[in-house]
């Protein structure tokens, strides 16, 4: 008879061992644990407006919102965690398997008045990539009901949308896909926005034509009347911040009319003041069939997304005996619910996508003059949503090797920005850049920071790696 050994309890531990715990108990997402074998994980402790604390007392600007996820900064804990108490004293849980709850319903109205058209059905779930994933199903359950077998979707390439196994087979990052082949089949992925190497005497409307020319190519090579969905950000994050040349958006939305493909906005990054409107599709002028968001809906102070789509994605599923063959256990979970939205009340209150839109122009000109220096190739984005992509060779546009890009980003970027109190991303999914997207509370001094920290170690970076 095998004995179970009860291990020691952790409840009373010391912040002075945390860092051990860390090393020996925390698997981290998507981050290389050899690199803790001997050093300490890094451990946020508190936070404030724009601003961390580590366990050692040391502040950084955060300069990545979390994970492009903390809209109204760190200092709503307490009215958010207010609302969360009232909604735990009142109901603490229950499903929307067949039930309704208040949170759950006022929430959905909420997202119903805030999305483009007639998108007035809102579907819960724990996160951006069940949003997705979600999206993927729904589009072929409502091609079924409509007597269509469509079941292929199409993406962008190195887009990211998500890690449960159908949001990641949507995914067009490699690095990301591979480890977990093979995946959901007949996906398709087309070419992204990424403008910057194109040839220098295209004009923005030639390269709209030639993507949208290769984006329906690849539906008459698929067969039109197999694929279900189109799945795009309106910025697309990986790749850097990529922003949709003129006439783009609207073209895939005809292409989509043309062929009866759903097409989905995913709005998980973009949305909720981001780029300076409450959702990317309202700066873009772009109407979906359906749009999933997440992060920006809580600013991170709980674990919500929704799937928001048209009202005649419902028809089909409001016959007799009719039903979406989908849910979850937490998807719409009433304190979460309850934090959602207090989290967009507090966005209306502060104005906070008003003031996006008013700073970003202060924003970007204060990033620009980063453009002079050697290793800076490109900026791009909107609102406060930014990349900077760093090169070998501005006049050519040469990028680094791949080895190279390893030592720039992970082995000398990294840690040295974290030294010099600034955390924002750097990204080799594609090639090598900086992701600046601070909370929407961010302000000149913000910028400024943002900028001259940047400055100081882009140039020690060329002067190590280029020079």
């Amino acid at each position: 008879m095998a004995i179970s050994v009860r291990k020691p309890s952790s409840k009373a531990r010391s912040t002075g061992e945390l860092p051990e715990l860390a090393r020996k108990h925390l698997w981290l997402h998507f981050t290389r644990m050899g690199g803790y074998l001997d050093e300490d994980v890094p451990i946020i402790v508190r936070g404030d407006g724009c601003y961390l604390e580590d366990i050692n007392g040391k502040r950084f600007l955060d300069g990545l919102a979390g994970l492009f996820t903390v809209q109204v900064g760190y200092s709503f804990g307490e009215e958010i965690g207010q609302a969360a108490l009232e909604q735990m004293r009142e109901l603490p849980y229950y499903s929307n398997w067949s039930y309704a709850h208040p949170a759950a319903i006022r929430l959905a109205a909420e997202l119903a008045e805030l999305a483009p058209g007639d998108l007035n059905r809102v579907f819960f779930v724990s996160g951006g990539s069940e949003a997705v994933e979600t999206a993927w199903k729904l589009a072929r359950q409502f091609h079924l009901g409509n007597g269509q077998r469509r079941w292929k979707a199409i993406s962008r390439k190195l887009a990211y949308h998500g890690t449960t196994m159908g949001a990641l087979s949507i995914n067009g990052v490699p690095q990301l896909r591979q480890p977990f082949e093979p995946l959901v089949p007949e996906v398709i992925h087309i070419a992204n926005t990424n403008g910057y190497r194109r040839p220098a005497d295209e004009t923005e409307a030639e390269f709209t034509a030639f993507l949208l020319e290769e984006l329906e190519q690849e539906i008459i090579q698929a067969g039109p009347d197999t694929v279900a969905l189109v799945v795009l950000e309106p910025v697309q994050n990986s790749g850097g911040c990529l922003v949709p040349p003129a006439g783009y958006l609207e073209g895939v939305r005809a292409l989509c009319d043309d062929y009866g493909i759903l097409l989905c906005a995913d709005e998980v990054i973009c949305g909720f003041g981001r780029l300076g409107e409450w959702l990317g599709t309202d700066r873009h002028d772009m109407q979906p069939d359906m749009l999933t968001v997440a992060k920006g809906l809580s600013s991170g102070y709980g674990t919500i997304g929704a799937l928001i789509a048209s009202d005649r994605l419902m028809e089909p599923f409001l016959e007799e005996g009719a039903m979406f063959s989908h849910g979850s256990t937490f998807g719409g979970h009433p304190v979460q619910a309850a934090i959602a939205l207090k989290n967009i009340e507090i966005l209306r209150r502060e104005r906070l996508v008003e003031h996006v839109r008013a700073t970003e122009g202060a924003f970007r000109a204060t990033l620009a003059p980063l453009l002079d220096l050697p290793i800076v190739g490109d900026l791009r984005g909107e609102g406060f949503f930014y990349a900077l992509e760093l090169v070998r060779d501005k006049e050519t546009k040469q990028t680094f090797e791949p080895e190279e890009s390893e030592a720039l980003l992970r082995g000398f970027l990294t840690p040295r920005l974290y030294e010099a109190g600034l955390i924002c991303r750097t990204d080799d999914r594609g090639d090598p850049l900086v992701c600046i997207c601070p909370p929407l509370v961010a302000g000149q001094a913000e910028f400024d920071r943002i900028a001259g920290i940047l400055g100081d170690v882009f140039t020690e970076a060329w002067t190590r790696f280029c020079a």
